[in-house]
């Protein structure tokens, strides 16, 4: 794997583990060696290896990505019963 091509990649999304998930899933795609997922998008890809062809991808934004929103996961304090009287 290209370390350049890994260091701007990291810039472009911004999260590292981010881009290890994205770039696995689309070397699992490009290994799957079936349909239309498995070719590369981007030109001139034979003499690279399927990880370099995924971050090329990326740098080129061929793949497109969507970080989810933002969840709390603390819940919420219960309200206080008061006793009745």
């Amino acid at each position: 794997m290209n370390a350049e091509l890994c260091r701007k990649a990291v810039e472009k999304v911004g999260n590292p583990n981010l881009l290890t998930n994205l770039v696995s899933r689309r070397v699992r795609q490009l290994t799957s060696g079936s349909g239309a997922l498995s070719r590369p998008l981007v030109a001139g890809a034979d003499n690279l290896g399927a990880a370099d062809v995924a971050l090329l991808e990326i740098l080129e934004e061929k793949i497109g990505w969507e970080l989810p929103a933002p969840t709390d996961l603390v819940p919420e304090k219960p309200k206080r019963r008061t006793r009745k009287r």
